[in-house]
């Protein structure tokens, strides 16, 4: 008997950034320890990114998939992800994704397996996995506390306080996340998003974990409309990348203790900290 008929075959859809490709790579690397076979789909050159941690071992239980985006003058295949994805092709990246939706249909078709995972986006992935009669559930590869804020603003309006002081925006910085929801809200709205939500299984996966976010995993659940399961913190593992790492640990074990800070703001984000000399001898930005 085929070893993937035995196992229940996963087919994981991440949005094509790293920052999210990782944690969906984590996770696959999870379920094969417990009986599943993963097909982790994405552009070639982020796949061609992650060869290297598929060990033999794991390639038995996780098969890489490409799914191929339409050609656009303007986003030629290295562009395919948004690692070095200059700012004004975001959209554009975003867009041609939505347009592969024929490509992942014939994926689900060609495949057949048993349950989708997929990100926040694309938006078609619930709506295409319902029309194949196969279960698609969201996972959201950060925590759960922001989210439980976002949820309760919406909900409330401002009606009601958060319940957890110890997270609570005031002034400006309520007024700018206020904004912030209110545009995320009508260009929702203006999509299909909102309908392939509801398609989704009643429950939503979040790299977290009770011991570090109990309060706000159970408030989610309760002013959500989806119940929150923590299947982390995922956190790729040095021996799988070792070679790679051995020159930054090198270079680590030669600054003093607490000189140096880590920030990682993700493939989007852009940061500018106005430091005096001498305040901090090293940063290190992923």
């Amino acid at each position: 008997m085929d070893s993937k008929q035995s196992k229940m075959n996963v087919l994981m859809l991440p949005w094509l950034a790293h920052g999210h490709i990782s944690p969906f790579l984590e996770l696959a690397k999870k379920l094969s320890e417990r009986n599943f076979h993963i097909y982790l789909c994405s552009t070639p050159i982020n796949l061609d990114s992650i060869k290297k941690r598929i060990t033999d071992k794991l390639s038995l239980s996780i098969e890489l998939v490409e799914i191929h985006l339409p050609s656009m003058p303007e986003l030629p295949p290295h562009h395919h992800t948004t690692n070095g994805l200059p700012l004004h092709l975001n959209s554009t990246l975003q867009k041609a994704f939505e347009m592969a939706s024929p490509n992942f249909s014939n994926i689900l078709k060609t495949l057949g397996p048993d349950l989708v995972i997929h990100d926040f986006y694309p938006s078609w992935a619930p709506s295409i996995a319902s029309s194949n009669n196969i279960p698609a559930i969201k996972f959201v590869i950060g925590g759960a506390a922001v989210l439980s804020v976002t949820r309760h603003v919406i909900n409330h309006d401002g009606g009601v306080e958060f319940p957890f002081p110890a997270i609570k925006l005031q002034g400006y910085h309520e007024t700018q996340y206020r904004h912030f929801l209110e545009n995320a809200k009508a260009s929702r709205d203006r999509q299909v998003a909102p309908v392939n939500e509801q398609l989704s299984c009643n429950l939503v996966l979040f790299n977290t974990c009770r011991e570090l976010e109990g309060k706000y995993i159970d408030y989610l659940s309760v002013i959500g409309d989806k119940k929150v399961v923590p299947v982390g913190p995922l956190i790729q593992g040095m021996i799988d990348d070792e070679n790679e790492q051995s020159d930054i640990i090198q270079w680590l074990d030669n600054k003093g203790e607490s000189s140096t800070v880590f920030v990682s703001v993700g493939t989007k984000g852009f940061v500018v900290l106005p430091l005096k000399s001498g305040d901090l001898s090293s940063f290190l930005f992923v």
